[in-house]
């Protein structure tokens, strides 16, 4: 395992949130990462993805949302949720840096993004970007990507309801070299795996951890 800061981030001169800081022994690049609408940042998959991103050499600081540091159930509007993006993103220095978020956080993370750049940010990672509600595919929460003018990669699972890979396929096409997807089989939404498929959740999370981290390490590189 690997060692953990707690830390407080700033939003405003009154008001503060939760920060966990997973550190890589030799990092080459940090993370900035949001959580899910509905878990915050001590989510198993945000504590495993922590791990597997500090051995291959990312560091990640994880943070939650005013709405879940409250202890609430129903997601910060926008603009609350982007100045927490970017005063997070404002903590972070010192290595090549790069933000993104699991499901909600990606959207808020590139709305963020989108509107004004993010200092210091060299790239966006989406995991599992919630393209549309489950059961009514669309592309209109995609709209504002077309703004965003650093490097983004997209790991989706081929099975998520909230993103129908074809329609992922078509956004990402569309918004041509500073865009990347990785499909990750039969995965869904979570990056849960069925029995079925011959792999676990635990091999998928070394897989995204793997490709996020090179992609990083590339992008850094460039």
């Amino acid at each position: 395992m690997a060692a953990v800061t707690q830390i407080r981030i700033a939003l405003d001169e009154e008001r503060t949130v939760s920060g966990l800081l997973t550190g890589a022994t030799d990092p080459f690049a940090s993370l900035v990462l949001a959580h899910g609408a509905g878990a915050g940042m001590r989510h198993a998959f945000m504590e495993r993805l922590a791990d597997a991103l500090a051995g291959r050499g990312v560091s990640l600081l994880r943070y939650q949302f005013p709405y879940m540091e409250a202890g609430l159930k129903r997601p910060d509007p926008p603009a609350i949720a982007q100045r927490a993006v970017r005063s997070a993103v404002a903590s972070a220095a010192g290595l090549p840096l790069f933000a993104g978020g699991k499901s909600f956080g990606a959207r808020m993370t590139s709305q963020a993004q989108a509107a004004e750049a993010l200092p210091g940010v060299r790239g966006l990672v989406f995991f599992g970007f919630p393209l549309h509600p489950a059961g009514a595919p669309a592309v209109s929460r995609a709209e504002h990507l077309s703004r965003v003018r650093v490097p983004m990669l997209f790991l989706q699972g081929s099975r998520d309801a909230l993103a129908e890979i074809g329609l992922v396929e078509g956004v990402v096409g569309r918004l041509g070299g500073l865009a990347t997807l990785h499909v990750v089989a039969d995965a869904d939404h979570s990056f849960h795996v069925p029995a079925r498929s011959g792999r676990s959740d635990a091999e998928v999370m070394g897989e995204i951890a793997e490709r996020s981290a090179s992609w990083m390490r590339a992008t850094a590189a460039s």
